[in-house]
């Protein structure tokens, strides 16, 4: 009895101590260990399918502020084809797909969002897939049915993305000293940067060119690289080839044939006012003479330009002060002159009158 009553005072100094340092108990820490042991598990389950590419996501705005989303059917079929990260929740790995989802949601991992827009835009057959703008859906429980879900916390930057960071300030320099690289190198710079912008131009108009003829004469909305002008892809997203499904309701054959007169009618125009070879041989020998200058500048031709032009300014000075300190000679001996011819006649006159 007495070991024991010494040992429970032991025990309650112990404590004391324990709170008056400020220091707990390892005992006393055992549950709250284990709970941020399930919380990181949570938080690396999280990460790990967020980062994994068979789940399908986009991006919306979601109370001013851009998240990251995905529909709850595709992480019920995500976990299907991927039951493997189960493992990483290690004792809750026998859970299932609803039941994680939920975790996800009441550890703020998730957040339940649906779609602002609940009606059919005008020309459209049903609402989109993918909707730009959410908002907080009232009930935080998952649901495969139309549900959208938005990461919480912050991704992690992959390596590449720092090195890039690093890399647009290098990039920013090198293009600001374009001018005195060397003959070659502007070049190569120039006939690159005009291959790839005139590549780019000849996609657009190639794209619009098909749509046009494809709703003029099939009534069909076909855009080949429907991705090209997004602001928001994936690199894979943004050279996506194929058009999508056309889902826009068929335009009237009253509009298509309107704006098929119309471009016949815009090409009539411009064959008419094109312009001659003459003024095209005008224009073009502008333009060289443009580029020329650029490719050909350099900071010595620039300084001797410069010292040209200072010694025309010297000398054009010198010629004026020549010019003025002669014609102010020239001002003072023809005043002489007539101060003498003054007192001359002044002198006829007097003989005269005597």
């Amino acid at each position: 009895m007495k070991k024991s009553g010494g040992a429970e005072k032991k025990k309650a100094r112990r404590s004391s101590a324990s709170v008056q340092t400020g220091i707990r108990d390892p005992s006393s820490d055992t549950p709250h260990r284990k709970q941020a042991a399930k919380k990181d598990v949570f938080q690396l389950f999280a990460e790990k399918v967020r980062d994994h590419k068979d789940l399908v996501s986009r991006w919306a705005v979601l109370q001013e502020t851009r998240v990251e989303y995905f529909r709850g059917k595709d992480f019920v079929s995500f976990m299907k084809n991927h039951p493997e990260l189960k493992e990483i929740l290690e004792s809750n790995r026998n859970l299932e797909t609803e039941d994680i989802a939920n975790s996800l949601l009441q550890k703020n991992l998730l957040v339940r969002c649906d779609r602002v827009l609940k009606t059919v835009r005008p020309g459209k057959k049903k609402l989109s897939t993918w909707p730009a703008h959410l908002e907080i859906f009232p009930e935080q429980v998952f649901s495969e049915n139309d549900a959208f879900f938005a990461w919480t916390f912050v991704k992690r930057r992959p390596l590449w993305q720092t090195l890039l960071s690093f890399f647009w300030p290098v990039l920013t320099l090198a293009i600001c000293l374009f001018p005195i690289y060397p003959h070659g190198c502007k070049l190569l710079i120039l006939y690159t940067c005009a291959g790839v912008l005139l590549l780019i131009l000849s996609l657009l108009l190639l794209r619009a060119t098909i749509f046009g003829a494809a709703w003029i004469v099939l009534g069909k909305h076909v855009w080949f690289f429907p991705n090209i002008l997004a602001e928001e892809a994936t690199l894979q997203e943004l050279f996506r080839f194929w058009p999508k499904k056309d889902e826009e309701e068929r335009p009237k054959w009253t509009a298509r044939l309107f704006y098929a007169i119309v471009a016949v009618l815009v090409i009539l125009l411009l064959r008419h006012h094109a312009p001659d070879e003459a003024a095209r041989a005008r224009y073009q020998k502008r333009m060289s003479n443009i580029i020329d200058d650029v490719l050909e500048w350099s900071p010595s031709l620039a300084l001797s330009g410069m010292m040209e032009k200072q010694t025309v300014v010297n000398a054009t000075e010198n010629n004026n002060k020549f010019s003025n300190e002669s014609n102010a000679t020239s001002e003072t001996v023809t005043s002489a002159d007539e101060t003498v011819g003054c007192f001359e006649e002044t002198d006829q006159h007097q003989n005269d009158t005597m």
